[in-house]
């Protein structure tokens, strides 16, 4: 079954009841039956509301996951087949861009733009399920053919050291599938009935993915919705929604169109605005809620204003509406929009939350710092180990670490182990064994101070002979960004000595690196939740929420639809976009435009984006169209502010 539904018309509410229904009237068990999303958001709450229905007994062993904490699962349940060891790291896209840095240094001299080129051409081959022997047969051209013959030595390393990155979660499953059907027709027995959330983000591999798990019978329900697929730059395919039709022919085709949301005027203006797309079904939301207010479009001379204008109008329009700062939120295309906004709203005493904000514990800065840190806790860390073996530079190449991982894989030892291993030399040579000889023997040697030594001042006597500040200024783009980072680094190692005051634990080190991640982890779920405050985020990371008012900032070309796009000739998207910041709003909708920007230091003028002029006129509020209010209508609409204020202030006496 496919379930195309609609923005606000219950996506989540049918794979939870359909799970419900597949217990209690179908015979399944709830370990036979998985359910697949995008974030660990979306799974936990996914969960919580199964296990409400149903009561946490009746929904014990039933899988609700990401694909990705799925595709974790069956290599770990499977790792002998993959030939891996069990303690394999898993590469983050830090880790990835490093080692491919690491891997080009002579060719690409650490380009960035190049770089992140090939890291993704590297993962839009594993998205298609394309390994790096076919990837150098397909390849046209010199610069694919290079890209191809970097994947192959990228794979051949990762393997070397016992690490996957975060494309192969999917693509090595996938793969393991194809090429061993009866460990394929194992998991299918495993889980027999599969569901999946935002079907029309899935990639090629997951698609995949998909159809091995259900198989012949293809027992699976998925819900999704073409119009806001708005994920194509990592992968995401709305064609599988069609594919399905074509590979499952017995495929049964349910539409949600009652939109339960937005007023019925923000939805026809969506439902108009989309409707320039070509669609894949066909379908048409409706809603019996009111019909609500005007659209209102608002022209401002510059970014600066744009922020007055939209903070000013969230101040009284939540003293109209007698609302919550959480009520309103204020949408862009792009993060470096925020900044006006945060900086206007801070000067107005306004609470806020920007959403998808780095985490402390993300900078490279700490990440670095807390490998060293699980390292010294835990000798047998590999993914610590190649974290930071070359963090400060120590000449130790690629080769050289594939050479180790090689010969750690053959012993069964870890890395660490693997570097002071008398036999070692027998793989290295030259300056690559010196390398990693030293640095294993400062490893050893600060574990050996640990000893009956006051561990806060053996660590910041280790970060000092580390010259980590230094590594810092080389690496940064300015002496403030190094200096900002290492600041970071401070207040990483006062968290530490007061954590180790703290702890009457045999191993104080290895408490204290448990007490960070745990630390890290709370920072997180933090983050998740939501207080009284103004929601600041881009459209993609809105898409799955409401509020009650939204602002919708930077409708000019060039912002949406982005530069970028239109230059790719990828209108459609960006439309699809729109849409989804469109139908977050319950109950009023304001779009907003500069009429000039600063860019590089120099006002640009802006043009308005193409999207207002294909919304329904009729249900605009667009004041700079209507031409230049007279002085009477300006004082009768003061009049008429004055009163509602009036009357506002005093209901709430």
């Amino acid at each position: 079954m496919l379930v195309l539904a609609g923005a606000g018309s219950g996506k989540t509410a049918v794979i939870t009841h359909k799970i419900a229904h597949l217990i209690n009237r179908c015979g399944y068990q709830p370990s036979q039956i998985a359910a697949l999303t995008f974030t660990n958001k979306s799974a936990k709450e996914m969960k919580a509301r199964v296990s409400k229905m149903l009561g946490s007994s009746k929904s014990e062993g039933l899988r609700v996951s990401t694909f990705h904490t799925l595709g974790l699962n069956i290599i770990r349940e499977q790792i002998s087949d993959l030939g891996m060891r069990h303690n394999f790291s898993i590469f983050d896209d830090q880790d990835s861009q490093g080692l491919l840095k690491e891997l080009t240094e002579r060719e690409i001299r650490g380009d960035k733009s190049a770089l992140y080129s090939l890291q993704e051409k590297i993962g839009q081959w594993k998205n298609e399920l394309i390994d790096a022997e076919q990837a150098i047969k397909q390849a046209s051209g010199q610069n694919e053919l290079y890209a191809a013959k970097t994947y192959e030595r990228y794979v051949r390393y990762l393997k070397a050291c016992n690490a996957v990155d975060f494309d192969d979660l999917i693509y090595l499953p996938a793969q393991l599938f194809k090429n061993k059907p009866q460990i394929c027709h194992l998991w299918q027995a495993k889980i027999r009935y599969l569901l999946v959330d935002e079907y029309q983000d899935t990639n090629g591999a997951q698609y995949q993915l998909v159809k091995y798990l259900v198989g012949p019978e293809a027992r699976f329900t998925v819900v999704g919705d073409d119009d806001q697929s708005i994920y194509s730059w990592r992968g995401a395919n709305p064609e599988n929604l069609l594919l399905l039709k074509t590979d499952f022919p017995r495929l049964i085709v349910v539409k949600l169109e009652q939109n339960y949301r937005c007023s019925g005027r923000i939805l026809k203006t969506a439902n108009q605005l989309i409707g320039h797309n070509p669609h894949i079904f066909d379908k048409k939301l409706w809603s019996d809620l009111a019909f609500g207010d005007q659209i209102r479009v608002l022209d401002s001379a510059d970014e600066e204003f744009e922020a007055r204008m939209v903070v000013s109008d969230i101040t009284s329009s939540r003293m109209m509406n007698a609302a919550q700062f959480s009520d309103f939120a204020i949408l862009y295309r792009g993060n470096y929009q925020a900044r006006i906004f945060e900086k206007t709203l801070m000067e107005n005493k306004i609470p806020y939350r920007i959403s998808g904000g780095q985490s402390f514990f993300a900078r490279a800065e700490i990440r670095d710092i807390m490998a060293y840190l699980r390292l010294l806790a835990n000798p047998d860390d590999d993914a610590a180990f190649i974290r930071i073996v070359n963090v400060p530079r120590r000449e130790i190449g690629a080769t050289s670490l594939e050479r180790l991982g090689q010969f750690a894989q053959e012993k069964h030892i870890s890395l660490l182990k693997a570097s002071t291993h008398a036999q070692l030399s027998t793989r290295l040579k030259g300056k690559g064994l010196n390398a990693v000889t030293r640095f294993s023997k400062m490893i050893a040697a600060v574990t050996r101070e640990f000893q009956g030594s006051n561990i806060d001042s053996v660590l910041q006597k280790f970060i000092h002979q580390l010259s980590y500040d230094n590594w810092l200024l080389e690496t940064s783009s300015t002496p403030a960004a190094a200096e900002y980072r290492w600041n970071n680094v401070k207040e990483l190692m006062s968290w530490i000595a007061e954590l180790l005051k703290q702890t009457k634990d045999n191993d104080p080190l290895s408490a204290v690196v448990t007490q960070l991640i745990l630390r890290d982890r709370q920072e997180k779920d933090k983050d998740e939740k939501e207080g009284n405050e103004v929601q600041l985020l881009t459209l993609h990371a809105a898409k799955g929420l409401e509020f009650s008012h939204v602002y919708l900032v930077g409708m000019e070309e060039d912002i949406l639809p982005h530069k970028s796009s239109i230059e790719e000739d990828n209108i459609e998207e960006e439309r699809r976009l729109f849409y989804v910041g469109i139908t977050r709003a319950k109950r009023t909708l304001t779009l907003t435009r500069a009429r000039e920007r600063k860019r590089f230091g120099s006002l640009v003028k802006c043009r308005a984006s193409r999207f207002l002029d294909e919304l329904p006129e009729d249900d605009l509020d667009w004041p700079a169209r209507q031409g230049p209010v007279s002085e009477d209508e300006r004082r009768e609409s003061g009049r008429a502010h004055l009163a509602r204020l009036k009357a506002m202030l005093k209901t709430n006496d």
